[in-house]
């Protein structure tokens, strides 16, 4: 229980860095970035990974962007609460592409509230699985 007590402030930095990624309405011109097109250029020369573009950056970004949601909100309240941390996820998305129709140069998109669901979902699963695995480890350490 200790250790959900400091959860609230490394959440509420999480959260500001998320709000400050999503909703900043000048946000950087990604045609304009040569380290992301760089970046993207030698990727996509990859024999097998000339499907990836921009877009399948983005969305993958959006994934590794809520990872930590899911851990963080499933650590706060526990594994048998996991939908409640996804619905945080899904709820926090919606609250951020709703904000995005209102704010001049940003788009909201279906996309990212799948992409951001994924993640939460991916943040979600390692937690659980770190726990069955550390149950797991306990048991063997009680049987010796």
């Amino acid at each position: 229980m200790r250790r959900r007590a400091v959860l609230p402030l490394p959440i509420a930095v999480y959260l500001a860095a998320v709000a400050a990624v999503t909703l900043d309405p000048s946000p950087g011109d990604p045609a304009g970035n040569p380290l992301l097109r760089s970046l993207l250029r030698a990727v996509s020369s990859v024999p097998g990974l000339g499907w990836v573009d921009y877009d399948v950056a983005e969305f993958s970004a959006n994934i590794l962007l809520f990872v930590p949601m899911g851990v963080l909100f499933t650590l706060l309240l526990g594994v048998w609460r996991w939908w409640i941390a996804v619905a945080i996820g899904v709820a926090a998305t919606l609250a951020i592409e709703f904000s995005q129709l209102f704010i001049p140069y940003r788009v909201s998109d279906v996309r990212d509230l799948v992409a951001n669901t994924l993640g939460t979902l991916a943040g979600v699963v390692i937690v659980v699985l770190a726990a069955r695995r550390g149950r797991r480890r306990s048991r063997v350490g009680r049987a010796s």
